[in-house]
């Protein structure tokens, strides 16, 4: 099989990674890749680790692009693109794979209270399937539109999902993450606060008021366990870091269920989540590059909470390589498909 691709807005961070991934797959054929910034520019010559693999390929703008012969297009854009430019795809039949925000929050008035826009297609907001690919595997494999879903929820949900399978969080009971993540989360863009002179050497909180990825974490949390994402507290930090996204939560659980055993179990068989000894600790470095979720379990001493790390590479699992997962799924590949990467180090 052949798929042919195109990707939208392939200038930034998870649009390169996108392409350094896809360049492995053995069904996957890179056909457009588009910028207005960046139009007419040979990609090789954007992105110099590219050459040798990409050389045919031209950036051009979105309305001039091959699009119309995609099998599936891959919208690595900032919020607010896709649904504008996503539905004339869909209407001509081709698979969209948006890795921003546009399609995750069912509630398009909750959506418009944490983005700056009037969405102008929520009529695909109810077709669009939640791209968290341990979770929803048989709506992924049929769907056409699938909403990526975003770095830090990834991170969370992942540990999460066995538990709120199976209802056994506290349901009266705070459920703390307090998360880390690298400066590339931030997008590849001018910013002062991602200045190497502002981000090295420090370390600091932001979003405390308010985080937009929470809304989707509480999405995620109050479908499989009703109203207990109600009491998240999310607090994202920044670190000096390129790559690499941590979380660590507390949680508290009913009837004595052990959240080891439930994690391991479920995820048994899942090729991506690495369920990690107990008293292990994971680190961001051990999944650079890899599309990995590494989790620990570990009672808090003399308490009735548990501790739940969770570590992933926030462009691989947490944007471009579950888009690629994804891809897999919808095509009816093997999931692990250009995905059998070995983390990198140092």
């Amino acid at each position: 099989m052949s798929i042919k691709i195109g990707i939208i807005g392939a200038t930034g961070y998870t649009g390169v990674e996108l392409l350094r991934l896809l360049a492995q797959h053995p069904d996957a054929e890179v056909i457009a890749v588009t910028s207005r910034s960046a139009a007419k520019t040979a990609l090789s010559d954007y992105f110099p680790s590219l050459r040798g693999t990409y050389n045919h390929l031209i950036f051009q703008p979105p309305e001039q692009a091959s699009l119309n012969q995609c099998d599936v297009v891959f919208f690595a854009t900032p919020n607010g693109i896709a649904m504008q430019e996503a539905p004339p795809l869909l209407a001509q039949g081709i698979k969209i794979i948006d890795l921003s925000a546009d399609y995750r929050i069912k509630d398009v008035a909750l959506w418009q209270q944490w983005y700056p826009f009037t969405h102008t297609s929520p009529e695909w907001i109810a077709k669009a399937v939640y791209g968290l690919s341990e979770l929803n595997r048989t709506a992924i494999a049929q769907a056409q539109l699938i909403a990526n879903p975003g770095c830090y929820p990834t991170c969370i949900s992942l540990p999460l999902l066995p538990l709120l399978q199976h209802h056994c969080l506290a349901d009266n009971q705070l459920l703390i993450a307090d998360c880390k993540s690298g400066v590339s989360g931030a997008g590849r863009k001018a910013n002062t606060g991602n200045l190497f002179a502002e981000c090295s050497d420090n370390f600091k909180a932001y979003g405390i008021s308010g985080h937009r990825h929470l809304p989707e974490i509480r999405q995620t949390l109050n479908l499989l366990q009703p109203q207990i994402g109600n009491n998240l507290i999310f607090v994202p930090h920044l670190t000096p870091l390129i790559r690499g996204m941590h979380a660590t939560m507390y949680v508290q659980t009913k009837d004595g269920h052990n959240p080891y055993q439930l994690i391991a179990d479920y995820y048994r068989n899942s090729p991506f989540i690495d369920v990690m000894p107990a008293g292990s600790t994971p680190e961001t470095r051990s999944v650079r590059g890899a599309n990995l979720c590494r989790i620990s379990v570990q009672p808090a001493p003399q308490n009735n909470t548990w501790i739940i790390l969770s570590v992933i590479d926030n462009l691989v699992k947490g944007a471009a390589g579950q888009a690629v997962q994804n891809m897999n799924i919808m095509f009816g590949l093997e999931e692990t498909s250009g995905l059998k990467l070995t983390p990198l180090l140092p």
